[in-house]
């Protein structure tokens, strides 16, 4: 019998309507023009409106995959959110995404995966599983993340760098080669205070203090040592899910990394191994967007026709928490 693989059959992508440039950001944040971009290399990036929330854009992301697999909502097994950032505690993003589909009768599934910025990466390991076990044949996954809600302009490094957007998969049963080979994440706790959003949760609450409160709902960033911490274990935690997949550096057609910062992206082709022409690259007029970085980075190579049925392609990133995640995937 032919081995059940989960298939990338369709990808979509969002974006806000609204373009922010770095050059509108530096006059924000008291530097000279062109500053941002010198130091950040970002020229712009898309901010939503308070009419975009993330099941939204999540949605409109989703009937784009959708159309490119050929499929419509009613046909889906399974919805998965994988957003770094949720619309609201509860319920989930993926009940208010399956509704914005006209799906509220269904009684399909719909709950959410979360590992922040690799939450698709996750998501696609927990669709597979789904697949593999005969459980799904045509799963969505879509991450919609707005990092403009929590920014704190005063802090330039954990502010500047970040993108709203949302980017969706539809993941079908195949039986023709299309599979996932490898998934890794490897979690470091020691590095949980280096990205932080406190509040939402029930530790820090309102009614305890109000500005301690306001203050947590703002998030907090130490660029510099989520590098250091990620930079000594990414080669060693590359070689180890290679290995998992069977494959060599020479076998992987393109690498699509989390769109973390430039610092990150310049660096990790060598740290990796990797000839940095075979990276993708999407910062520049995307920043960072958390969880939907990945995905729409990957729909991106596809859509430019530098990733083609067959190929095996290296999804890569990292997280708070300190997580590092990795995904080898023939498409």
């Amino acid at each position: 019998m032919a081995r059940i693989g989960p298939r990338i059959a369709g990808l979509g992508v969002f974006l806000p309507e609204r373009r922010l440039s770095s050059s509108e950001l530096d006059a924000r944040i008291g530097q000279a023009e062109g500053w941002i971009e010198a130091n950040f290399r970002i020229r712009e990036r898309r901010v939503a409106s308070p009419e975009e929330t993330s099941s939204r854009m999540g949605a409109q992301a989703a009937r784009r995959a959708l159309a490119a697999a050929g499929l419509a909502p009613a046909d889906l097994d399974v919805l998965v959110g994988a957003c770094g950032v949720m619309e609201q505690p509860i319920p989930g993003t993926a009940v208010l995404i399956q509704h914005e589909l006209g799906l509220g009768a269904s009684g399909m599934p719909a709950f959410d995966v979360n590992a922040t910025c690799l939450s698709f990466l996750t998501a696609l390991d927990v669709v597979a599983m789904g697949v593999r076990a005969g459980r799904w044949r045509r799963a969505l996954i879509v991450s919609a993340d707005i990092a403009s809600a929590g920014l704190d302009f005063s802090d330039p490094q954990g502010s500047v760098i970040f993108g709203d957007g949302a980017a969706a998969a539809v993941i079908t049963a195949d039986e023709t080669g299309s599979d996932l080979l490898a998934y890794r994440l490897e979690t470091y706790s020691e590095g949980r205070d280096l990205c932080v959003l406190e509040a939402g949760g029930t530790r820090v609450r309102p009614e305890t203090d109000m500005e301690a409160f306001l203050k947590a709902t703002r998030f907090r960033m130490d660029g510099p040592g989520v590098f250091r911490a990620a930079g000594r274990r990414v080669p060693a935690f590359v070689d180890r899910v290679l290995a998992e997949a069977g494959v060599s550096r020479d076998e992987i057609a393109l690498v699509v990394p989390h769109q973390a910062s430039a610092h990150a992206l310049d660096v990790l082709p060598r740290l990796v191994g990797f000839d940095r022409d075979r990276f993708v690259d999407i910062l520049a007029d995307h920043g960072n967007q958390i969880a939907a970085s990945l995905p729409t980075a990957l729909a991106r190579a596809v859509e430019a026709g530098r990733l083609k049925r067959g190929d095996l392609v290296l999804l890569l990133g990292t997280a708070a928490g300190l997580s590092l995640g990795a995904a080898v995937v023939r498409y």
